[in-house]
């Protein structure tokens, strides 16, 4: 079974840091395109950022305003999305999901983690 694990989330308070983890099992990261999404409560799941799976491309939503930056690190399997000068509307459920062989950044994925909680808040 293939599972993709969130972790890093938190609370934080507004103009802080952190650094979300998204870590493959089953599968090799390296030949999927991987991509972050959120959603808040009575909000629709927005789309954060992605990396190809070649890694030749990656996205960002502009709503992100140059503040996250993904990452892949491929001796560990796993994907980051650091996220700097958070602000109280970044507060969501974090996502990454994964499609295989994809490169641009794609519209679907294929799979899904559970998901990390970040909470922004003074």
């Amino acid at each position: 079974q293939l599972q993709l694990v969130e972790s890093g989330g938190g609370l934080v308070q507004p103009g802080g840091s952190l650094r979300l983890s998204c870590a493959a099992s089953g599968f090799t990261l390296d030949d999927y395109a991987i991509g972050w999404f959120r959603q808040a409560p009575g909000k629709a799941r927005e789309g954060i950022s992605c990396i190809s799976s070649s890694d030749i491309s990656t996205y960002y939503g502009d709503f992100v305003k140059g503040r996250f930056i993904i990452s892949r690190d491929h001796a560990k399997n796993a994907v980051y999305l650091q996220m700097y000068s958070l602000k109280l509307e970044d507060t969501a459920v974090y996502y990454c999901a994964a499609v295989q062989y994809s490169d641009p950044c794609p519209y679907e994925y294929d799979y899904w983690g559970q998901g990390t909680q970040v909470t922004v808040s003074s």
